[in-house]
């Protein structure tokens, strides 16, 4: 075996070899420029990392969220949680509106959030406030569904997914309750050009399987109302529930204290308030309704923002698993014309009176203003005008009332002669009385007679003027809206009935009638004899000559200074026509010689007189044999 040799050659290469490494490792060592510079970027990329992170924590985090938020929804609302994940999912309005209404629609609830009838104003004119029906959550519109997976949801708390669209005109919402692409409980709403009415209806699409409908489907339609006119006791008196029930039947509720009722077959119900009105029309009727109106305003100086709280409950039926309902909406004017013309008893919801009463302010007295005020005088001097013609319809009436009263003052003095010769014995009295009157050919109830007549003209005009939304906002003299009250002063106190306010038109009405009273009431005294038992009619007139302007004063001070001008007028003009025929036509010399020539014409007495006589005669024979 050969013996290894140490090879100096190799040494002294491995030397250079690692010498020259060593330099190179030294000659490529950075400088402290390099080094600061590297440095820098080392912690810019730190910075980076860092702030990758951060964002991708709340991402994680959101989704995370999402995957909690989608649980909870589900173990809520069960198929319906599919709703409250879509985009829509989230407090929004869609709004509709065309040149007469403005309408806003939730996304939650899907019902309208915001109504205003454009072109009103609120409390007075120029106010720069619309009128609102509905603003501020004073509404609420919804539908109990019982699920199969035993959960009571409603509506009004969940989130519908809007769609607006266009046909022709038209401006169309649908409002769809998801339970997944295909599944959905709809609103859908239709509004047209220049209408206060739109079309809404109710739909679901499959849905059979999610709805329990062995339970019922109960749909509640709450309105809270909002005061819009000047005087909030005068608007409340008006604001009420009507609805049409049993083929046309229509109630109301009453507007002056809290209540309740039931109907059924109800085809529309109507929140009215006073000069504007919500209705909701089905074209097919509801099986069952249940009405509510409570009361809010307690104390008029502090109660003065709502009215009336009115709640609608009806169970909606279900058919073959899916619920179809086609409906109407209307938010408008309170007006008779507009609502007459859709021509589906909508006029009924005017308080115009029942039977005569209305029948008078339907076929006569709103046909006749309607043409006075479409000349454009002017809606005071067009109530002065119909006044003047309602008098002048009435003066025949008048007429007669006045002759009547001429006779029993002809009749006075024999009159008075009886009472004093037979003032021990009543019945004789009222005996030779009748007798007196039958020669005469009067009859004393005659003058009572063309007062009763009147008395329906007089309700219908006491309803007409409440109802005239004409009137709304117009202004004559002093009166700035003769649909409420002309206030010439304000009172620094509130005086119980009366008001704080001191209303002129009230007052000339009242000196008006007065002195009308004052006219035909002294010509009526003493003109009958007292019958025994019975108040002096006489003392009571005399009393009630200053106790009726009194009460008109009050009562009217709030109401509309429409209908005190009307009695101002009217008063005026009736005592013009008393004076006339007082004066130029009925003369008591002729009424005179009428009577005396009577009383030598034989008379018949009638079933009825002779009936009279045989009664009084036999009371007479009993009493003498006591």
């Amino acid at each position: 075996m050969e013996e290894k040799k140490f090879d100096f050659k190799s040494i002294i290469g491995f030397v250079l070899i690692s010498g020259i490494l060593m330099w190179m490792m030294y000659s490529n060592q950075p400088t402290p420029e390099e080094l600061k510079e590297k440095e820098k970027q080392e912690q810019a990329k730190k910075e980076q990392e860092e702030k990758q992170d951060v964002v991708a924590s709340p991402a994680t985090a959101s989704i995370e969220s999402d995957s909690i938020s989608k649980e909870k929804a589900k173990a809520a609302l069960g198929t319906f949680a599919y709703s409250a994940t879509l985009p829509t999912a989230k407090e929004e309005v869609t709004e509709i509106r065309n040149d007469v209404l403005s309408l806003k629609i939730a996304n939650k609830g899907g019902y309208i959030v915001d109504a205003t009838v454009l072109g009103y104003d609120k409390f007075k004119k120029d106010s720069n406030q619309l009128v609102k029906i509905i603003k501020d959550n004073n509404a609420k519109f919804d539908i109990a569904l019982n699920t199969t997976d035993n959960r009571l949801l409603h509506t009004s708390d969940l989130f519908f997914e809007p769609k607006k669209s266009k046909e022709g005109e038209n401006q169309v919402i649908t409002m769809q309750l998801k339970a997944g692409p295909t599944q959905f409980l709809e609103y859908r709403y239709v509004l047209k050009p220049g209408e206060y009415m739109l079309d809404f209806s109710i739909r679901s699409q499959g849905l059979e399987n999610v709805i329990n409908t062995t339970k019922p489907v109960d749909l509640e339609w709450q309105l809270k109302t909002y005061r819009n006119e000047k005087s909030i006791s005068y608007e409340n008196r008006y604001t009420e529930l009507v609805f049409e029930y049993e083929g046309g039947k229509d109630d109301y509720l009453n507007a002056a204290r809290d209540s309740e009722d039931t109907a059924e077959e109800v085809t529309y119900i109507a929140f009215k308030q006073h000069m504007f009105t919500s209705i909701l029309l089905t074209d097919t009727p509801f099986k069952s309704a249940k009405f509510v109106s409570d009361n809010l305003v307690d104390d008029e100086e502090k109660d003065t923002i709502f009215t009336k709280n009115f709640i609608a409950q009806v169970p909606l039926e279900v058919k073959n698993g899916a619920i179809n309902y086609n409906m109407n909406w209307y938010y408008g004017p309170a007006k008779y014309q507009i609502l007459n013309d859709y021509d589906r008893n909508l006029d009924e919801i005017m308080p115009l009176g029942w039977g005569i009463f209305g029948w008078i302010n339907r076929y006569i007295f709103i046909p006749v203003f309607g043409l006075i005020s479409s000349i454009g005088i002017g809606y005071g001097f067009a109530i002065i005008i119909f006044t003047i013609l309602v008098r002048i319809a009435m003066s025949p009436v008048t007429y007669k009332s006045y002759v009547s009263q001429a006779k029993m003052k002809v009749l006075r003095p024999e009159i008075a002669e009886l009472n004093e010769k037979y003032k021990d014995n009543a019945m004789k009295k009222q005996q030779e009385t009748m007798k007196l009157y039958s020669k005469a050919g009067v009859n004393p109830m005659a003058g009572c007679l063309p007062a009763l007549m009147q008395m329906p003209v007089f309700y219908a005009l006491f309803q007409f003027f409440p109802s005239m939304f004409d009137l709304r906002q117009k202004s004559f003299l002093w009166a700035n809206d003769l649909s409420s009250y002309d206030s010439i002063y304000e009172l620094p106190f509130r005086i119980p009935l009366y008001g704080s306010h001191v209303s002129l038109f009230p007052i000339l009405a009242s000196i008006a009638i007065f002195f009308y009273m004052r006219m035909t009431t002294g010509d009526q005294q003493m003109s009958a004899p007292t019958q025994e038992g019975m108040p002096d009619m006489s003392k009571i007139m005399k009393i009630m000559i200053y106790i009726s302007p009194l009460m008109m004063l009050f009562f009217f001070n709030n109401y509309a200074s429409g209908l005190s001008l009307y009695y101002f007028i009217s008063n005026l003009i009736t005592i013009g026509i008393m004076l006339v025929i007082k004066n130029y036509i009925v003369k008591e010399d002729k009424i005179h010689a009428q009577i005396q020539e009577n009383k030598s014409k034989p008379k018949t007495e009638s079933k009825f007189q002779r009936k009279m006589r045989e009664m009084m005669e036999q009371a007479e024979a009993q009493k003498k044999n006591k």
